[in-house]
């Protein structure tokens, strides 16, 4: 198959570009402000196989031609980023988006972290997870939280809480993570601390 009929018969993106990523944007942004708190997304992207529609709905919003993205080596995968998207694929320490199933989120220290000079020049990594709203809960603290959040998500590996804060230590360093699974997203910066 080639690959132009590849980016063809793919069922993604948005089917109103400018309407559903100016709404995917603000969700993506009110998540970031709001840490822990899950968005709905009323008119996700559609997604090829092998990612949820709101990680499809996140890469759709923020990736472009000038921001590298990891995502694993499927031809659909491949096609939604380099053709529907134009944004070039990079390996996980270079990408700006990396796109990971929980289960293979650790080590964080394998993302792109910035520098105290440019802590900007970061991953955020976009993690499929298998629910958000059930499962084990996390209490969230910093920005964005009046006093504590919880969080409720399924799918994150054994000793993330540890790994989490031993990259808070280096903070301003270290990656922001969006968990997506359906149509929902909820969003960790790097200055939180999670318990």
């Amino acid at each position: 198959m080639s690959d132009t009929a590849l980016i063809d018969g793919l069922a993604s993106g948005f089917a109103d570009e400018t309407l559903q990523a100016q709404a995917a944007f603000r969700r993506i942004l009110d998540a970031m402000a709001r840490p822990g708190r899950i968005q709905r997304l009323e008119q996700p992207a559609r997604a090829p196989e092998g990612l949820s529609p709101a990680a499809a709905s996140v890469l759709a919003a923020l990736a472009d031609g000038d921001t590298p993205v990891h995502v694993a080596a499927t031809p659909a995968l491949r096609g939604f980023v380099a053709g529907r998207l134009g944004a070039p694929l990079a390996g996980e320490d270079a990408a700006s988006f990396v796109v990971v199933a929980g289960a293979a989120l650790l080590p964080l220290s394998r993302f792109a972290a910035g520098s105290d000079a440019m802590p900007d020049q970061s991953a955020t990594v976009i993690v499929e997870v298998t629910a958000l709203g059930s499962g084990p809960r996390l209490a969230l603290r910093g920005p964005g939280i009046r006093e504590v959040e919880h969080l409720a998500v399924e799918g994150l590996p054994a000793g993330f809480v540890g790994s989490w804060a031993a990259q808070r230590a280096l903070f301003p360093r270290g990656v922001d993570l969006v968990l997506c699974c359906g149509d929902r997203l909820a969003a960790l910066p790097r200055s939180l601390r999670i318990e």
